[in-house]
């Protein structure tokens, strides 16, 4: 678009619960823009990981240039710091081509780490060790309950199913007695472009049907088939996942497999009202109906 030449480097960062439609207005706005899109949903980053992950399927990802989705394998050790550093590369050679760039997905911590950066967060190999063994020998729940108590903002913005999140908030307060929600984002690093942050909406008990919907077509779809072909891998990090622990526990005989859908549907509910939990923090984000494509479309012409 020639009238987009002479402005600065824009990211439109559109965000929203799962399930909200945040893929399909991802592709109106690069057909509109005629620029790439960057995806930020840190589980569709893993090639063995599609039909649970709502990844777009291989049409909608060819009307588009895409980053990030399907660039990792499960077996990768990657964090929202690695991927700071990687997402502000690529956004580098982005901006040869194009000026503007969609950020889109609902992973917060990834999301703030491509925006704002990762604060520099103290570690202990020595605490972590001991974190390892109280969840062998407590459960998951003990430390969940711990994290409740001394971090409750942390606790209600989290995925509080990954144990990994679980202990981390329990390590840096066990280092330095601050709460680990206070350390996220104490200061914005400087970025070389300019951020426009999208939000999408809708009434709850809307989504929320949405949601079961969309379940029972990943069950269509073969949900269950890709777990299996996964199971062996069930204790890496990137199947501690809604969707795929549920037919986990199914195909360890703890759960029926109806019951493992109904988990399925609830705990992506649960997840659903987290992210906007967490997003609605942000003073930054414009929150539109998934229906306003004008205004939307209004919103980033008059402030790109």
């Amino acid at each position: 678009m020639d009238e987009l030449k002479h402005t600065q480097k824009l990211l439109i960062v559109l965000v929203g619960p799962t399930a909200v439609g945040k893929t399909s207005l991802s592709l109106e706005l690069a057909k509109t823009f005629n620029c790439p899109i960057l995806s930020t949903d840190s589980r569709q980053f893993y090639k063995e990981m599609s039909i649970g992950t709502a990844k777009p399927s291989p049409e909608e990802l060819s009307q588009a240039e895409h980053h990030f989705i399907n660039s990792r394998s499960i077996h990768d050790r990657y964090t929202a710091g690695m991927f700071e550093t990687d997402a502000i590369n690529c956004l580098n050679s982005i901006y040869q081509k194009h000026q503007i760039c969609v950020a889109v997905g609902g992973s917060g911590l990834y999301i703030n780490a491509l925006c704002y950066g990762i604060d520099d967060i103290p570690a202990s190999e020595e605490i972590r060790e001991r974190l390892f063994e109280r969840l062998d020998n407590e459960g998951l729940e003990a430390l969940q309950k711990e994290v409740k108590q001394i971090d409750p903002e942390f606790y209600e913005a989290s995925d509080m199913k990954n144990p990994r999140r679980v202990m981390r908030a329990l390590e840096v307060y066990e280092i330095t007695g601050k709460k680990y929600s206070s350390f996220r984002n104490m200061s914005k690093k400087p970025r070389d472009f300019k951020t426009l942050w999208v939000g999408l909406e809708m009434d709850l008990q809307e989504l929320y049907d949405r949601i079961n919907k969309r379940v029972d077509v990943m069950m269509e779809q073969g949900l269950l088939d890709e777990v299996k072909s996964l199971y062996k891998y069930k204790d890496l990090k990137a199947l501690k996942t809604v969707g795929y622990q549920e037919m986990i526990d199914h195909l360890d005989g703890k759960i029926d497999l109806k019951e493992a859908v109904e988990l399925i549907k609830r705990n992506t509910r649960r997840f659903a009202k987290k992210q906007y939990t967490w997003f609605r923090k942000n003073e930054e984000i414009k929150w539109f109906q998934v229906d306003q494509w004008s205004e939307i479309l209004q919103h980033i012409q008059s402030n790109k």
